[in-house]
């Protein structure tokens, strides 16, 4: 019996993108079956295009070179600069761009499920998504998540 572990991916900012990708491509790789179930704000990890941002807003575990007080952080323009720092330091630490974890993924044979109940809710235009993705509801994740030796919300 292989070994299976699912995935509940809810964030759809760059941050919060690279865990399913990494945890799951990496699982792929000591040989399990995985699945990540995609709902609410993780959709946009389904994106052809990953314009993903960061937000030190509402994160205070977010290492910053120097203290940044919160009312600065609500400042525009903020939001993108943080975005570039984090961009600038995953390419300078060699860290993988998310559209290749993201691919890596799929040639690992990682399935991508959107969540049909999101989708429908939030109008989505699912043109805008990768081909690979497919479409079912909770009812379908939990049958593959019930038998998952590992089960995570990211």
């Amino acid at each position: 019996m292989n070994k299976k572990m699912a995935i509940i991916a809810t964030k759809g900012t760059l941050d919060w993108a690279y865990p399913p990708f990494i945890l799951s491509s990496t699982a792929a790789a000591l040989g399990y079956e995985v699945e990540i179930f995609f709902t609410f704000y993780g959709l946009k990890l389904l994106e052809k295009n990953l314009n993903l941002q960061v937000s030190p807003l509402g994160n205070p575990g977010m290492p910053m070179p120097i203290p940044v007080p919160v009312i600065v952080q609500i400042l525009p323009g903020v939001q993108s600069f943080v975005t570039s720092m984090m961009k600038k330091k995953i390419e300078e630490k060699g860290v993988a761009p998310l559209e290749e974890l993201r691919q890596t993924c799929l040639e690992a044979e990682v399935k991508f499920i959107a969540c049909q109940m999101t989708v429908d809710l939030f109008e989505m235009d699912i043109n805008t998504f990768i081909d690979e993705a497919s479409y079912a509801g909770a009812v379908s994740f939990f049958e593959f998540a019930s038998d998952a030796e590992i089960s995570l919300y990211i």
